[in-house]
């Protein structure tokens, strides 16, 4: 009894494991298979996926401008300030007290032209009693000039004496009427009377500043060149001028000066050009811009110097070339010319009639297919 117990609980046993080994071969074969599926599945996607990406072209649109060849203007631009043509101070040249202003601050004075009055009663008895001395020693030369030439009356001595003194009666005179007209003040130019510095009663002496005068028709215009363009400016080179605080409108002038010496610190020639200013229109120390022709091309190939990229080697130009119906972009390495302002002269790299990429340059390289949505 008790073996037949024994054996069959072995069976038993055994029956179980060899039950559950079936069933984990089952499961572990299922999930195999259910890997090796899925796995493939991926695998099919991405290669499927991987074929359209290859299939797949970057088309970009891009704008151009053909080349043409055209007249070049190289211009140099410097800063300078507007100085009157001629700036005067008048100073009182005798002294005395201010009796009359003749001509107020603002006015156009010509030259020689009275501007003040000085007090001159002191001075006018001056001339008067030199005056008379000088009648009187001139008389007396003549006399004992008759008489000594004439009738030998009187010594050589008394001659000379009587006619040294006419002489000096007559310089004396002479320096005196000098002094009295200094007492009118007038305008050694032409121009306007800028400011004035006296007024009535104002005590002066000489060297006393009374007034200004300035002449601003012309202007002069001074400004320092860079010695890099020392060969290309000289005297009655034309120049055109224009001033921010005077919108559209420009003014033509002439060089008239040119420095022989370079200013060590800036390493600048200074240049002057006078400009006529007929209305006055153009004030002292207003800040012009002057512009000089350097050199002009001819037949000159240019390009706006956005179409310009910086690489390794110097620059390229990208331009579009139409192959089998394609359009395709093309790298061409370029020798700048001058340059001015937003253009660029191309020495070589492109010809004329080539379509140069303004507009998405910088997103294209040497191969790429575009599409040109505007053109200039």
């Amino acid at each position: 009894m008790t073996g037949y117990t024994t054996d069959s609980a072995v069976m038993g046993l055994t029956a179980r494991a060899t039950s559950r080994i079936g069933l984990g071969r089952v499961g572990l074969l299922a999930a195999v298979a259910f890997l090796t599926a899925y796995l493939l599945g991926c695998g099919g996607a991405q290669a499927e996926g991987a074929s359209e990406e290859e299939g797949f072209t970057r088309i970009l649109n891009v704008e151009v401008e053909e080349v043409s060849r055209v007249t070049f203007t190289e211009t140099i631009r410097l800063t300078g300030t507007v100085q009157a043509d001629k700036d005067v101070v008048i100073s009182a040249e005798e002294s005395g007290v201010i009796r009359e202003i003749v001509v107020d601050k603002g006015r156009w004075v010509q030259e020689g032209q009275a501007i003040f009055r000085m007090d001159d009663e002191l001075l006018s008895s001056q001339v008067e009693q030199a005056r008379a001395m000088a009648n009187l020693a001139q008389e007396t030369w003549d006399r004992r000039k008759r008489l000594y030439e004439e009738d030998q009356v009187g010594s050589e001595l008394a001659y000379l004496e009587a006619k040294y003194l006419a002489e000096q009666a007559t310089a004396n005179l002479s320096l005196l009427e000098e002094r009295l007209a200094r007492t009118v003040i007038r305008a050694p130019i032409g121009g306007i009377l800028d400011s004035r510095e006296i007024e009535v009663g104002t005590m002066v002496g000489p060297g006393t500043p009374v007034a200004r005068i300035v002449d601003t028709n012309p202007v002069k215009i001074t400004g320092g060149v860079p010695e890099r363009y020392a060969t290309d400016v000289r005297t009655g080179t034309g120049a055109t001028v224009t001033f921010d605080v005077i919108p559209d409108q420009s003014f033509e002038g002439k060089i008239s000066y040119v420095g022989a010496v370079v200013n060590p610190r800036n390493r600048t020639f200074p240049v002057e050009l006078r400009l006529p200013n007929p209305g006055g229109m153009i004030k002292p120390e207003m800040v012009a811009n002057v512009d000089m022709v350097r050199r002009t091309l001819e037949e000159a190939m240019v390009v706006p110097q956005e179409a310009l990229i910086r690489v390794e080697e110097g620059y390229v130009v990208f331009t579009v070339e139409t192959e089998d119906g394609v359009e395709l972009v093309r790298s061409n390495p370029v020798e700048l010319g001058p340059a001015q302002q937003n253009e660029a002269v191309i020495l070589s790299g492109i010809e004329a009639g080539d379509r140069v990429i303004v507009v998405g340059q910088q997103s294209v390289a040497a191969g790429d297919r575009v599409t040109v949505v505007a053109g200039r």
